[in-house]
């Protein structure tokens, strides 16, 4: 359904819902402190949302359909990768 989702271990149930319009969700990770999500979509955005929450903290818009998004081993950057065979680090 184009979205990635949190689920509780312990209970099953989804805690939260990470979309962003009509874009297809192609990679979500963990920061490294569990307390927020790196969501990747195809229309060239990433976002960064509280995991306690569900809220969007912050949009990065890459330029180009993304393929992944990850954090650094601090979680202090995120860096995105696109289709258009360049990469861009952002401040997380």
């Amino acid at each position: 359904d184009r979205t990635a989702k949190l689920w509780s271990t312990a209970s099953g149930k989804r805690l939260h819902t990470f979309e962003h319009e009509a874009a297809v969700v192609v990679s979500a990770v963990f920061s490294p402190d569990g307390q927020q999500v790196l969501t990747a979509f195809l229309n060239a955005t990433a976002k960064l949302w509280s995991a306690a929450s569900g809220e969007c903290m912050h949009t990065f818009i890459h330029g180009s359909s993304l393929l992944s998004a990850v954090f650094s081993a601090d979680g202090q950057e995120v860096l995105t990768a696109c289709t258009g065979m360049f990469e861009k680090l952002w401040s997380a």
